[in-house]
């Protein structure tokens, strides 16, 4: 069984700044791809960011240059750095992950999310 729980998030103000991280444990035996989601009420969830195990990251359009993703092994946790938050960046933050257990299945996980609030 794998977990991924997340943490970080809050209420900011529209222009400023906040970090999430996401933690993976259990029977991990590699980790291939870590991202993140969000959905905000009364929408579909949306890709936001993801980065490889190699460090290859990508970016929704939304996002790109305000957003950096970023992945530590030792701890198998994802961070995303958001700057200059906007009211429209509202939204409940879910990780997901790519992740290949030690029985060798390979599956993706997701995280319970974390709610994110950008007042104006």
């Amino acid at each position: 069984q794998v977990w991924l729980v997340e943490s970080g998030g809050g209420l900011v103000q529209a222009g400023e700044s906040l970090s999430i991280s996401c933690a993976a444990s259990g029977s991990i035996h590699r980790i291939n791809v870590m991202g993140w989601n969000r959905q905000a009420p009364g929408k579909q969830r949306e890709p936001v960011a993801g980065i490889t195990s190699g460090g290859s990251a990508n970016y929704a359009d939304s996002v790109k240059g305000r957003f950096t993703v970023s992945i530590d092994h030792e701890k198998n946790t994802v961070y995303l750095q958001m700057n200059s938050l906007k009211p429209e960046d509202t939204a409940v933050y879910y990780c997901n992950a790519d992740i290949t257990t030690t029985s060798r299945s390979t599956s993706v996980f997701w995280g319970r999310g974390t709610q994110v609030t950008v007042s104006s």
